[in-house]
């Protein structure tokens, strides 16, 4: 699929759409492609925070960044406003739960929640703080790092052990697999689909990336089946293998593989640019460093969480979610959305509105001590029936993560310019990728 169709329904009165910019739609699907985040702040700024334009890759769809609206969006029906046409399926397989909508999609999620809540978070703490003290030990001190590819390591080694738990092999290969392909599958992800996936292409280079996964995971799966202690196992492969549906049916083997895969792309990249953020504006913002250090000697976290909400919003990593309209009309306040469009929600926008978050440009982590966050307008994690499964264990992540560190690291504030975005496709990290400077406290404790 290279586009999602474009729909027109003559029943329907074009002026019930929301206003459309007065500029050429090839310029301004350019803009949107080659630069998202500013042609989309120029749009609300311009137009308001409800606009009518065709996106590339996704056909005519219609952007929101409205508080209001986007709980409509996110509290509707899937069975009228379905997943966003193309998604990440194209990348991540059929078996994932992005490709499914409806009751497929309702079954498969209640099936994938329990590793990520409750108890089974806890049990994955240790993980993140061993992964963490492995990876700082290398850490030059006085000399200024990027943040970036250290935070992926950790993030990606935690989900790979969390996911499958022992060491070998083929973890091993993972390391260096899943890096390349989230990497080249993020770039991807925004661009439309050949009809060909020529092996010389990047898309063929992808399908390569994705053979040589199946070949690991087949291998891991009939590990664990084989596993004598395979019903006491805790890694999230041995529940998928051992969990079923209600009518007692069990995911196949391809949609097992398809799941992990999701679950190693998503968990991995966003949750380490966030941690790389979090490096960039805490170094900026002296204050907000001493109250996170002055925490993390005791056992309360209030602070922190309300510094990562706050990373979060002011450097927002995902700045999209989408929706397909999937019933012949879709009423979004006062306008009427055909069949067959997309409505994004844009995140960065949301989290840039003054009405809900005043002075929004300010980095303020005490707005989420005051109050906890607003549903609809603080949503990193998308939202409604699509929000994100692991959202709960990624923010577990990034609070150990930065707990460890604190405890162990002091970190050197700056008073250098903020860093700008990097679009990495998908996602966007710190340009410089979150440079930091530390000076090692003491020795690592096993008490982090």
């Amino acid at each position: 699929m290279s586009e999602a169709p474009t729909v027109d329904l003559p029943v329907l009165n074009e002026q019930k759409l929301p206003p459309s910019p007065g500029v050429p739609k090839a310029l301004l699907s350019v803009a949107f492609m080659l630069a998202r985040r500013p042609t989309t702040e120029w749009l609300t700024r311009r137009y308001g925070r409800c606009v009518t334009m065709r996106v590339p890759v996704f056909g005519n769809t219609v952007v929101v960044s409205d508080p209001a609206l986007t709980k409509q969006i996110f509290t509707t029906s899937p069975e009228v406003l379905y997943n966003i046409q193309p998604n990440l399926s194209r990348l991540l397989g059929p078996g994932s739960v992005f490709a499914l909508d409806g009751v497929e999609h309702r079954v498969r999620r209640k099936l994938l929640t329990p590793p990520f809540h409750g108890k089974s978070i806890k049990a994955y703490e240790q993980i993140v703080v061993e992964e963490t003290l492995r990876e700082v030990e290398s850490w030059p001190q006085g000399t200024e790092f990027e943040t970036l590819e250290p935070m992926m390591h950790i993030t990606l080694n935690i989900i790979l052990r969390a996911i499958f738990g022992a060491d070998g092999y083929e973890l091993e290969r993972l390391r260096d697999l899943i890096p390349r392909w989230v990497t080249l599958g993020s770039r991807l992800a925004v661009m439309p689909s050949p009809s060909r996936e020529l092996p010389w292409t990047p898309w063929g280079k992808l399908a390569q990336y994705r053979r040589e996964y199946e070949g690991l995971v087949d291998t891991l799966v009939d590990r664990a089946q084989r596993d004598p202690n395979f019903e006491d196992r805790t890694d999230v492969l041995s529940l998928f293998l051992r969990s079923s549906y209600e009518d007692g049916s069990k995911m196949t083997r391809g949609e097992i593989g398809d799941e992990l895969l999701t679950l190693l792309a998503a968990g991995h990249e966003t949750t380490a640019s966030t941690l790389a953020w979090a490096f960039e504006r805490i170094s900026r913002h002296p204050e907000v460093l001493r109250r996170l250090v002055a925490e993390a000697e005791t056992d309360d976290n209030t602070y922190r969480q309300a510094t990562i909400f706050e990373i979060q919003r002011n450097r927002t990593v995902i700045d999209f979610s989408g929706r397909h309209v999937a019933v012949p009309a879709y009423e979004l306040g006062e306008w009427t959305v055909p069949q067959g469009y997309s409505v994004i929600v844009s995140l960065n926008q949301l989290h840039e509105n003054s009405e809900m978050f005043p002075d929004p440009e300010r980095f303020d982590p005490q707005r989420f001590v005051d109050a906890k966050p607003n549903t609809f307008a603080w949503v990193p994690f998308g939202g409604g029936t699509r929000r994100c499964i692991g959202a709960a264990f990624a923010n577990m992540e990034m609070d150990v993560v930065l707990r460890t560190v604190l405890r162990n690291f002091t970190i050197q504030t700056t008073t250098a310019p903020g860093e700008k975005w990097h679009a990495r496709g998908v996602a966007y990290t710190p340009k410089k990728g979150g440079r930091a400077v530390v000076y090692r406290r003491n020795a690592p404790t096993s008490q982090c």
